[in-house]
């Protein structure tokens, strides 16, 4: 995955959730961003995914120009996957029929088309046995499972992930964790925000931080949680890694 971001701003009222934000990162198959809370990890995600417009800069993923018209977004949208904090799953509809409604209205596949490659989905994560329950009789980590499920059975050319594990149990966390961790040893392209620091030193090719609306420092996780070289990178991973 090869990634230019350029000029990045974008503001909410006076916030500047991101302010001249640039990235580049040359190769790269899981690209995690950290950083304290508001400082733009969420919007930044969220505008590399098609999912934001920026108010000015320019966003290249893979030698192609993210575009602002709502026909090129759509299409972007379309080619990549997304799961985010909350499960997001519809409450009356069948994990199955989770992942297969999706594939019908969004991608075009036929009932029957789909229902397999939602069976499959499910299969893939351990969900099968499961198909035929609602969100509401499913654990945390089995919802999010699900949602990851649903992200991944189209084949995403990027699956973008926002705090995957935030509003889960430790147990659960570490279920979610090492699936996704399996994705991106199958060879998943992914761009995803942590709080977990374990997981983005195992897991990450790049760890870039994002702070105050801009990109503090990017490096291999080695490297970066072994010498930031920001103050506000060395600051954060102090607080968070204390115990």
């Amino acid at each position: 995955m090869k990634l230019e971001v350029t000029g990045l701003t974008k503001c909410y009222g006076p916030t500047r959730a991101a302010d001249g934000l640039s990235l580049s990162v040359e190769s790269s198959r899981v690209l995690v961003l950290i950083g304290p809370s508001g400082g733009g990890k969420s919007t930044l995600l969220r505008m590399l995914g098609g999912l934001e417009i920026p108010d000015s800069g320019t966003i290249a993923i893979n030698g192609h120009r993210l575009l602002s018209d709502a026909a090129a977004l759509q299409a972007y949208r379309r080619k990549n996957g997304f799961l985010f904090q909350q499960f997001n799953l519809f409450p009356h509809l069948t994990a199955r029929r989770n992942i297969s409604l999706p594939l019908e209205k969004v991608h075009g596949f036929t009932p029957g088309e789909a229902h397999t490659m939602a069976e499959q989905a499910l299969a893939r994560f351990s969900l099968l046995d499961h198909a035929d329950k609602l969100p509401a009789q499913l654990s945390g980590g089995q919802q999010q499972r699900v949602g990851i499920a649903r992200a991944v059975a189209r084949q995403p050319e990027v699956l973008f992930l926002d705090e995957p594990t935030s509003a889960l149990d430790p147990e659960m966390t570490a279920e979610v964790l090492e699936l996704i961790q399996e994705l991106a040893e199958a060879g998943q392209d992914i761009i995803l925000s942590t709080h977990e620091m374990g997981f983005a030193r195992a897991v990450a090719d790049q760890v870039a931080f994002v702070a105050m609306g801009k990109i503090e420092e990017i490096s291999p996780p080695a490297e970066l949680f072994a010498g930031p070289k920001s103050a506000l990178c060395q600051r954060f991973l102090s607080r968070v890694m204390l115990y």
